[in-house]
C-alpha cells in the first residue's frame, strides 16, 4: 500500500509509536496492523529530515509541466512507475502517476496485472514451439508470453524434465560440500534462538526499568532499581511500565512481592496524610524567601496548629523539592585599611561579644556587594544583646559620609544613660580612624574599641552577620539586569526582615524584635 493511501494522522501515529517502542518496527506494526516495515522506515526517515514533521500528501500540488515531464519519463524509460517516481522524486503515490498517464497518454500505461493464459492458448503456443520455423523467442513474442514461460508450458504438457533451452546442454547440479542438517541440529538451533530471544527480552525489560527510574524518580543511571528503590517508588515505576510489560515480569525484575505491590497501590490511592503539613511548610518556606531549613520551619510560630516534627519536615521538604539556601564559598573580602593614620584606641572587647543589656556593645564594619551593574557598600552597626541591626547605610562609594551618618543615626536610638557604657567596636579601617568618626564618638561619650590589624576573629560577630546575610539574600542569585538602587532596596528589606521576622534558637526561637518584646524592652 502506498503512502497516499494512509492519512497524515495515520502516518504520524505510526511514526510516534515506532519511536516510543525504541524503533522496533515489528511491535508498532503488530499493534497498528499497518504499514509495511519499509514504509515505516521511510516515514521515520522523512520525520527526521523534516525536523519531526511529515508532509501531507493531500496538499501536494504539481504544475502541468511537472505532470507532462513525469509522463514523458515513464514512456521513454521502460514504462516503470516505480523507476520514474524514484528518478524524479515525485509523485510519492503510484496511483497519482498512473492517473497522469491515463490523462495525458491514454492507453499507454502498462498493465500492472499479468495476463492469464487458458489451457488452449498454452497448447497452441507449445505446438508452435514444437513445429516452429523460427526461434523460440519469436514464438513467445507471438504468443504474448516470455520464453521461459513457453518452455514451462511445454514441460507441463509433455511431462518432460528437459532444460529451458534445447540448444544448451544440461549442467550438473552443484553440491555445497556439506551434509544436510539433521533434525538434532535444527532442534539445537531452535533452542538457541529461543534462548537469545529470552535474553533480548530480559535486556529490554532491564533497559526500560533503568530509563523509567531515571525519568520518573530522578535516580542516577548507575542506580540499582532492585535494592535502591523503596516499595513506593517501585510501585510508581511498575504503573508506568504496565502498558508494555506483564505484571509478573516487572515484579520479578524489581524483586517485589505481589502483596507489597497491592499494599502500595492502596496507599497511593489513599488521601495524603501530609496534605495540611505540606501546605503549611510550603507557606513558611515561601514567606521567608527559601531561606529557612527544617529547624527554623519547625520553630516558626506562624507554622501554628499541630506540631510537625523536624524529621517529618525534612522528609516533606525533600519530597516537595524545597531546599534551603546552602553555604557558599565567600569571595575576597573588602578591606578598608589605609595605614595607621591616627592612634589605635586599643582592643577592649578581646573577642568577647557577650552583652547582657541592649546598647552595651556595638560591632561595626563595612562590606561590599558586587553585581554586573557595579558595587554597593553596606555599613551597619549590630547590637550584641540580641543580634539586631541598630542602624545601617548603603552607598556606591565607601566614604566617610556613609560610616558617619550610620553612627549618628544609631546614637540617636540610644538613651543618654546607655551611652556612658556603650562600646563601639570596629576593625582598623580608615572609616573608623578619620577625625569625623572620632569626633562623633567623643561628643556622644561612647567608648571606641578596635581590632588588631588583619585579625578577623577580633570582629567575628560582625563578620558572622555578613556571612549569614550574603548566603541568605545575595549568593547564588541571578543579579543580571538588577540596578544598584534595586539592590539597595533588597538589602533594606532583608535587614528589616532580619530584625523583625527571622527567628533564632539562641533567642528561644524568636526574632530580635519578639525577644525584646518578651522582655518588655520594646513596644
Amino acid at each position: 500500500m502506498e503512502d497516499g493511501v494512509y492519512s497524515l494522522e495515520q502516518r504520524k501515529r505510526a511514526v510516534e509509536l515506532y519511536i516510543k517502542y525504541g524503533l522496533k518496527a515489528t511491535a508498532a506494526i503488530r499493534e497498528l496492523g499497518y504499514p509495511s516495515r519499509a514504509q515505516l522506515v521511510s516515514w521515520h526517515r522523512e520525520w527526521q529530515e523534516n525536523g519531526g514533521r511529515l508532509t501531507d500528501r493531500s496538499l501536494e500540488h504539481y504544475t502541468l509541466e511537472q505532470k507532462r515531464a513525469a509522463v514523458r519519463h515513464y514512456l521513454t524509460h521502460g514504462r516503470c512507475n516505480a523507476f520514474t517516481r524514484r528518478e524524479l522524486g515525485y509523485p510519492k503515490c503510484t496511483a497519482k502517476l498512473a492517473e497522469w498517464i491515463d490523462e495525458y497518454a491514454p492507453g499507454e500505461r502498462r498493465a500492472t496485472q499479468p495476463r492469464v493464459f487458458d489451457a488452449s492458448e498454452k497448447a497452441a503456443a507449445v505446438k508452435a514451439l514444437a513445429s516452429r520455423s523460427s526461434s523460440a523467442q519469436e514464438v513467445a513474442d507471438l504468443a504474448g508470453c516470455t520464453r521461459s514461460a513457453l518452455y514451462k508450458w511445454k514441460r507441463e504438457l509433455l511431462r518432460e524434465e528437459t532444460p529451458m533451452s534445447e540448444d544448451r546442454p544440461s549442467k550438473p547440479a552443484r553440491t555445497r560440500g556439506r551434509p544436510p542438517a539433521t533434525q538434532a541440529d535444527i532442534a539445537a538451533l531452535e533452542a538457541r534462538k529461543a534462548e537469545l530471544e529470552a535474553e533480548l527480552e530480559e535486556l529490554e525489560l532491564r533497559r526500560d526499568i533503568m530509563e523509567g527510574a531515571l525519568e520518573i524518580l530522578g535516580k542516577g543511571t548507575g542506580a540499582d532499581p532492585e535494592n535502591e528503590l523503596t516499595n513506593r517508588e517501585k510501585t510508581l515505576l511498575i504503573e508506568s511500565l504496565r502498558p508494555r510489560w506483564r505484571l509478573c515480569e516487572l515484579l520479578s525484575a524489581l524483586g517485589m512481592a505481589r502483596s507489597s505491590y497491592q499494599y502500595q497501590q492502596g496507599a497511593l490511592r489513599a488521601p495524603d496524610r501530609d496534605e495540611e503539613a505540606r501546605r503549611r511548610i510550603s507557606e513558611v518556606f515561601d514567606a521567608n524567601d527559601g531561606i529557612y531549613g527544617r529547624r527554623r520551619i519547625h520553630d516558626e510560630p506562624e507554622a501554628g496548629g499541630e506540631t510537625i516534627g523536624e524529621r517529618r519536615i525534612a522528609r516533606i521538604m525533600a519530597e516537595e523539592g524545597l531546599e534551603a539556601r546552602g553555604r557558599t564559598k565567600p569571595k575576597r573580602r573588602y578591606s578598608s585599611y589605609a595605614g595607621e593614620i591616627t592612634e589605635h584606641p586599643g582592643n577592649k572587647v578581646r573577642q568577647d561579644f557577650a552583652a547582657g543589656l541592649p546598647n552595651f556593645l556595638w560591632p561595626a564594619d563595612v562590606t561590599q556587594f558586587s553585581i554586573p551593574a557595579g558595587k554597593l557598600y553596606l555599613s551597619p552597626v549590630l547590637d550584641c544583646f540580641d543580634g539586631s541591626i541598630v542602624s545601617w547605610t548603603t552607598s556606591t562609594s565607601p566614604n566617610a559620609e556613609m560610616a558617619n551618618s550610620m553612627l549618628e543615626a544609631a546614637i540617636r536610638l540610644a538613651r543618654p544613660s546607655e551611652r556612658a557604657h556603650l562600646i563601639i567596636h570596629s576593625d582598623c579601617g580608615c572609616h573608623y580612624r578619620w577625625p569625623g568618626w572620632i569626633s562623633i564618638c567623643e561628643e556622644a561619650g561612647i567608648i571606641r574599641s578596635m581590632s588588631r590589624k588583619g585579625c578577623s576573629p577580633d570582629n567575628s560577630r560582625m563578620e558572622g552577620f555578613f556571612g549569614t546575610m550574603k548566603n541568605e539574600m545575595f549568593c547564588g542569585r541571578d543579579w543580571e539586569g538588577v540596578s544598584l538602587e534595586e539592590l539597595g532596596k533588597r538589602i533594606d528589606d532583608y535587614i528589616e526582615w532580619y530584625n523583625t521576622k527571622r527567628i533564632r534558637r539562641s533567642l528561644g526561637s524568636m526574632s530580635p524584635l519578639a525577644y525584646r518584646q518578651s522582655l518588655a524592652l520594646a513596644a
